[in-house]
């Protein structure tokens, strides 16, 4: 038998709450002293504890969790509720932790602007042959960008491993719109390859087309945070008298495990500003 204080310490609940589950008739103690009014419990009750609290977890009303007590629900009922409630959170997590991404970048790109801009340089790029896996991203935002690129990388990676085929530059991001009117991205994630490969390779080999006329900006840091950089690419190009006429390709120049020392080179295809 446990006091209160002690059934409350190897349950790791608050006495306030076993009091507050005795109240409402949820879980009583086995006995209680008429003398002194002291609660006493049993080892036993700490599975109908842990149910209690397990139960609320998934987001049950107390009333609830004695309606399903009740029922003398299983234990293998009870583990699939809590393992479907653990993906359901899990999931959840993973929402907020993209939507304060979301904000971050937001914020980060709203102090840039009264920054000093970075340099932007006018360059040709070269045609290029490369290797490259295609998917499609629901949007052109990061949160939408970042799981897709990231996983064709890896893919194509170890399929040009498999092939026995080098890599000779630096990967290349580059995009095209997918369908017109849903904001469907495609996404290609390209690695530069010197050999041509036989037929049996399970990626495609495509010759990137040169750019005439590219404004490029070194970008530095997580591409969760490219925002400000393609914005301040964009005041760049306006200022300067010359129109976009294509999504930047991505050239990553430096990866590594933390992510705020990528280095990453936008390369966004320009030409003169048509006359109004």
């Amino acid at each position: 038998m446990f006091a209160i204080g002690e059934f409350a310490r190897h349950g790791r609940v608050s006495v306030r709450m076993l009091r507050h589950y005795d109240a409402i008739r949820l879980l009583e103690p086995v006995s209680v002293d008429p003398a002194t009014g002291y609660r006493y419990y049993d080892a036993s009750q700490l599975s109908r504890l842990n149910r209690i609290v397990a139960l609320k977890n998934l987001g049950f009303t107390l009333q609830q969790v004695a309606s399903i007590l009740d029922d003398q629900i299983s234990t293998a009922e009870l583990r699939g509720m809590l393992k479907l409630r653990q993906a359901e959170l899990q999931e959840q997590i993973a929402t907020d932790t993209a939507r304060l991404a979301q904000v971050q970048a937001r914020l980060l790109a709203i102090e840039s602007e009264a920054a000093e801009m970075a340099p932007v340089v006018v360059k040709r790029v070269a045609a290029l042959r490369v290797a490259q896996l295609t998917s499609t991203a629901a949007g052109y935002e990061p949160q939408f960008i970042t799981p897709v690129i990231q996983g064709l990388y890896r893919e194509l990676g170890c399929l040009l491993c498999d092939a026995g085929i080098a890599v000779t530059g630096p990967g290349v991001a580059h995009y095209e719109d997918a369908d017109v009117g849903t904001g469907a991205i495609k996404v290609h994630a390209a690695l530069p390859i010197g050999e041509q490969p036989d037929a049996r390779h399970k990626f495609d080999v495509v010759q990137l087309g040169e750019i005439p006329a590219a404004a490029t900006l070194i970008h530095h840091g997580s591409m969760d945070n490219v925002v400000a950089s393609i914005q301040a690419l964009a005041r760049w190009i306006d200022a300067g008298g010359y129109q976009s006429v294509g999504y930047a390709r991505e050239v990553t120049l430096k990866l590594g495990d933390n992510r705020d020392d990528w280095v990453t080179e936008l390369q966004e295809p320009i030409a003169p500003q048509s006359a109004a």
